[in-house]
Order: structure tokens, then sequence, then C-alpha cells
């Protein structure tokens, strides 16, 4: 049950309550004042019939022991007091006012008919007015929650953008209440996030940027060494620290948000082959690609080929062969037989530079935390899952870029991809 349901119910409630207990207020003082009323009025008219009878005066109202007396009043009137008795019983209830004089028992009684007609009356218009007020408190209960639940809808969908990296999104400042106080929060959480993320980036981005001259010597300093196999492994680290440090560069051009695709129209199944065969015969011996059913996307190729470049190299570094690359309809799937995807990847997505995530130790890098920000350019979904069948599996789906076969060839150009970046699954 939302919170919207809630306060209004609780409002409703509240109302029927109030409504409930009123009424039965308002009808015990009736019945106590109509009572009281009703007693004076014929006590009044008993002792003026007593005084008369006393003076010898008849009046032929009194009734002289009466047969059908209630029995409290007729022992109250036997002990010298006198008294008013309410005799409800029946379809026509009395009022019954008695006293003894001389011996005998005089008593007046007259219908109460009247008194509880107009107390049906009354509940009538207090069970009505119970309905209104309940309705009128179920409307307004309606209304405020329907207005208190689209502040904290509101506030709760800008709080998922900023957690979904938009660090531009904020709440507007509207009422001085709890609900503006917890905007006003929000609000600060999100200024204070973004500029703690804008510092880190910076940092990350200044750092690249500054590593790049001294690497690009590193590297060139070590193509000039001796061929050896001291050699190669400095050329191999070298390169290593270069990719990294490209890699880096780019989640800071990803996080900055400011690359567009650049879109043209091109087959899937066309791209998967291209990148495949791109990877080397030893890849390739490894990565079987197979089209369901192809389909024209409208889309930057050179993007999608890095994707699929990161998912592949990915599932070869931290899966096992066969790897699978399953085109259908504008959707590209790439599973690997490993373990599988870890829980926090799963739970969390890929981040950057976690580590004891991989089955051979290296954890989880760049790969898949770029092949996620170039979807995210490509306006696709990446989606990664573990099969009931085993292994994991990587699904980025393009299918909203999908156009129709007529009057396009398919045609796939020349164009390059980046370099793979590895990463844990």
């Amino acid at each position: 049950m939302g919170l919207r349901a809630k306060i209004g119910i609780a409002i409703a409630a509240t109302a029927a309550v109030v409504a409930v207990l009123i009424g039965v207020l308002v009808h015990n003082r009736t019945v106590d004042a109509q009572f009281d009323l009703a007693a004076e009025s014929i006590d009044g008219r008993l002792q003026s019939m007593v005084q008369d009878r006393a003076a010898g005066v008849d009046t032929g109202r009194a009734i002289v022991n009466p047969p059908d007396l209630p029995r409290p009043l007729e022992d109250a009137a036997r002990h010298g007091k006198r008294g008013v008795y309410l005799e409800p019983d029946g379809p026509r209830p009395h009022l019954w006012a008695a006293t003894e004089l001389d011996g005998d028992i005089i008593a007046l009684k007259r219908p109460y008919v009247r008194e509880q007609e107009v107390l049906r009356s009354l509940d009538r218009v207090l069970w009505m007015a119970g309905i209104a007020g309940t309705a009128l408190g179920c409307v307004v209960g309606l209304l405020v929650a329907h207005r208190l639940g689209r502040r904290l809808t509101a506030s709760a969908g800008t709080a998922q953008r900023i957690a979904e990296g938009d660090l531009t999104a904020r709440l507007p400042l509207t009422g001085k209440d709890e609900i503006a106080q917890l905007t006003s929060a929000v609000n600060t959480m999100a200024d204070a996030l973004a500029a703690r993320l804008q510092a880190e980036r910076d940092v990350t981005a200044n750092i690249a940027h500054e590593l790049r001259t001294p690497v690009a010597g590193l590297v060139a300093a070590a193509g000039l060494l001796p061929p050896s196999r001291p050699t190669e492994l400095v050329q191999d680290r070298a390169q290593h620290v270069r990719g990294l440090m490209e890699d880096v560069l780019e989640v800071a051009r990803l996080d900055a948000r400011t690359e567009q695709a650049d879109t043209e129209l091109r087959a899937l199944g066309g791209l998967a082959r291209r990148t495949v065969a791109a990877l080397g015969e030893e890849a390739g011996a490894a990565v079987a690609v197979r089209v369901l059913s192809d389909g024209l996307v409208e889309t930057d190729p050179r993007r999608v080929e890095r994707i699929l470049v990161n998912l592949i190299s990915n599932a070869l570094r931290h899966g096992a062969a066969p790897v699978v690359v399953e085109i259908e309809r504008g959707v590209l799937r790439v599973h690997d037989s490993g373990p599988g995807f870890p829980e926090a990847l799963l739970a969390h997505g890929p981040q950057r530079f976690r580590t004891g995530g991989g089955s051979d130790g290296h954890g989880l890098g760049l790969g898949l935390t770029i092949a996620c920000g170039q979807a995210r350019v490509l306006g696709a979904r990446l989606t990664f899952a573990n099969p009931e069948g085993g292994g994991a599996e990587a699904t980025l789906d393009l299918s909203d870029a999908l156009r129709p076969q007529e009057g396009a060839d398919g045609h796939s150009g020349d164009r390059g991809f980046g370099r793979p970046a590895s990463d844990g699954a």
C-alpha cells in the first residue's frame, strides 16, 4: 500500500471516528436533556395535583393506585418519595410520576413517543452529517496525500536520477514543511556529491594527462632497446601502462557526458563479424558469431565495436571458451562458459578499479565501465546476467535504433574501433 493511500485512509478513518464520537456525545446529551425537561414538567404537574387533592379539589387527571405502575416507582412512593420513571418497554414508551398521599399512590402518566421521534430524527441527521463529514475528510485526505505523494515522488525520482549519474538534477524548493527540509537536504547532498565526484574526475583526468607525455616517451624508449627477453617484458609493460592511461582518459570523457554519437545505418551482424575478425586468429578461434536475425541499426559503429571488443575481451580473459556472440533483431548478446559475473557486479553494475572479482585475481578494471559509458552515449541498454545454464551473458539492446531493411544495403565501412580494455567477470 502506497503512502498516498495510507494518508488518505488515515484521514478518512480519523474523520469517521470523530463523527461517531460527536454523534454519540450529542445523542447522549440530547437523551439526558429530553428526560430532564420532561421529568421536570411532569413532576411539576404532579405536585400541583397533589396540592389540589389535599385541598379537596379533584381535577380528575390523577391516577390513584394504578395497577400498571412500574415497580421501582411504586417502591419509592411507598417509602414517601416522589419520583419520575421512564418506562421504555413496548412500542409506546411512557413517562410516569408518582407520590404517596394519605396512603394512596397518586400518579401521572404520559406518552414519551414525541421525544423518541425527535431523537430518531436527530440520529438520522447525525448519521447523514457523519457520512458527509467522513466523505469530505476522505476527499481532503486524498488531496493532501496526492500533494504530499507527488512531492515525495518527485524527490525519489530526482534522487534516482542522481544515483544514475545525473548530478545536475535538483528539486524545486516549495513550502516550509518537513518535505521542504527533505528537498533542501537532497539538493545539498547532490551539490556536495557533484563537487566531490567532479574533483575526483578532475584529479584522475589530470593525472592521466600529465602521464601521457612521460608514458609516450617510455614507450618510445622501450622501442629503441636491443631485442631480448627483458626488452619484450619492458615493452609489454609500457604498452600496458599506456593502455591503462588511455582507458582512464576515455572514462573521464564519458563521465563528462560531452560525447556524442556519430550515427550511420549499419547491419549489426556485419559489425559483429568485423569486430571478431579484427581481434586476431587466436581470439577468432574461441569466438563464434551466431546471427539469428540480422537488422539495420542507426548507431555509431565505432562505439558499438568498442563495446563489443570490451565484452569479448572480458569474456575471454575472465570467462571460458567458447564465447558466443549472438545477434537477434537489434539485440547483441555475448555469452561465455565461465563462472559468471560476480554478485556485486550484478547488483551494482561495473565499478572501476574494484579488485577481487575476477577468476584470475586481476579483479575488475575499466573495460565494462567503458562499455556501459559508450552504451549510454548510444542511448542503448547494456545489462549483465548469469543465465541458468551457466556462464555469463552481457546484452546490448539496440532495438530502439532498429530501422526497416528496405532501401538499405547494410554496408559496413572500414572505420576503426577502440583498443580492448580488460575487466572482470
